[in-house]
């Protein structure tokens, strides 16, 4: 009896095993089968990019290739966004997977047949605008992994929520948008989304890598302004005043100290970033303000408090010395993209299998930022990035994120396209049942 139980035992677990390899077959065939669609949709939004809160024809377009699978489809959320909502009709977890659908206000440098000229307003001027980040790539990918689970749905437990997000990049002066828009509206509560998934194209990681980093892997972009005030005076006078160029030319060097000697280093990575200083009107007019503007990326929450109280202290102190007065705001603009570990860990082997384990590494944080952040502030989320450079390329020499420059190799969309499924698969029949 004992012999005949066990043998049952195995018999049932090596047909989950031939059930789940069968699953995995299929996706790979649907993939290889999308992929020329996949690189289509690409060129055509890469080639028709829209600015942050304008993604009009892109939000279109997305949205009715998802009716044409048969999902259910909402659309203007958070302004411009886009959700399908695949129900399978078993009992199981909600799984979001999310991609970013905006460009920026960059003029292509890029010779490709694709490659934009198209025009648009950023902040009352006409600028060039790009696909300068893989934006379009992620919304490729994301429609892609739509046809493929869909295909396979009655496979499935669960809901899958396919986000087509707005605005990542910012939405323009004065507007709402983005991630933290879509968490206001309700998105994740409306849905009970149980778990998020995101990927992000990188011009500087080969074609076929994977990279991730459990805990905060991106850092918060926090904006802050500091307005010195002085006294205006003639030029050829500077003691009858108070110049505020000279004190925030301090300023600008003071706070650099903040960072290279009185932050711990050892801890996590920080920056701190003078973008922009604007006063006067005349060469021979000493003015009476000077406005400084920049950015402050962080990787811990205790670090970010820290560093916005020396900045003040320092910009304050540096003023007053010299007789003349700083006022300082500091915004916290896009929180830690955090990765929660227990979640990573679960997935772990899914991007090994998929991807093959050689393939798969823990990166370093990076200072740069991602409003994917505003999910994962509010539920487990696992955020990953998905190599985009041709193999045998330096890193060196190829076009970063946000230039003229930058290029994608179309050969790394398939294998976005089978890790979101594979994430997808695995997490409503394995990890979240």
């Amino acid at each position: 009896m004992k012999t005949h139980t066990l043998l049952m035992l195995m018999l049932y677990g090596f047909g989950l095993q031939l059930s789940a390899q069968t699953v995995y077959d299929q996706i790979d065939k649907q993939a290889d089968a999308v992929e020329p669609k996949v690189i289509a949709w690409r060129r055509d939004l890469h080639q028709n990019p829209e600015l942050s809160n304008r993604e009009f024809k892109t939000a279109e377009k997305v949205a009715a290739h998802l009716r044409s699978l048969g999902l259910e489809v909402r659309t203007g959320v958070a302004k411009t966004g886009v959700i399908g909502i695949m129900r399978t009709g078993r009992p199981g977890p909600v799984v979001g997977l999310r991609a970013d659908m905006d460009a920026l206000p960059v003029v292509e440098r890029v010779n490709l047949p694709f490659a934009s000229k198209v025009k648009g307003e950023y902040r009352g001027g006409e600028v060039g605008v790009m696909h300068a980040c893989g934006h379009d790539t992620h919304v490729a990918m994301l429609m892609g992994a739509a046809n493929v689970l869909t295909g396979i749905k009655n496979q499935l437990a669960g809901t899958i929520v396919f986000i087509f997000q707005p605005a990542e990049e910012g939405p323009p002066p004065g507007e709402e948008g983005g991630a933290k828009l879509m968490v206001d509206e309700g998105l994740l509560k409306d849905l009970k989304i149980n778990v998020i998934f995101g990927q992000h194209i990188s011009a500087m990681t080969e074609v076929g890598q994977v990279t991730f980093k459990p805990g905060g892997q991106l850092a918060a972009a926090d904006r802050f302004v500091i307005k010195i005030k002085g006294k205006q005076t003639h030029g050829s006078q500077p003691w009858a005043g108070v110049d505020p160029v000279t004190v925030a030319a301090q300023v600008v060097l003071g706070i650099q100290t903040i960072v290279s000697r009185q932050m711990e280093l050892t801890r996590e990575a920080a920056v701190i970033s003078v973008g922009r200083i604007s006063g006067g009107v005349r060469n021979n007019i000493i003015p009476e303000e000077v406005e400084l503007e920049g950015t402050i990326r962080t990787l811990d929450v205790d670090m970010q408090n820290d560093l916005h109280e020396r900045l003040r202290r320092t910009a304050t102190n540096i003023a007053e010395a010299s007789g003349a007065s700083a006022e300082v705001e500091v915004v916290k603009h896009v929180p830690i993209t955090y990765n929660n570990p227990e979640l990573v860990t679960k997935m772990g082997p899914t991007m090994k299998r998929v991807c093959g384990e050689d393939n798969v590494s823990i990166s370093r944080a990076a200072t740069a930022s991602e409003d994917f952040a505003f999910f994962a502030k509010e539920i487990p989320c696992f955020f990953f990035s998905l190599g985009g450079m041709t193999k045998g390329k330096d890193p060196k020499t190829v076009g970063p994120h946000h230039t003229p420059d930058f290029f994608i190799d179309e050969s790394g969309l398939k294998l976005g396209v089978r890790v979101l499924s594979n994430l997808v698969v695995d997490y409503t029949t394995k990890i979240g049942k």
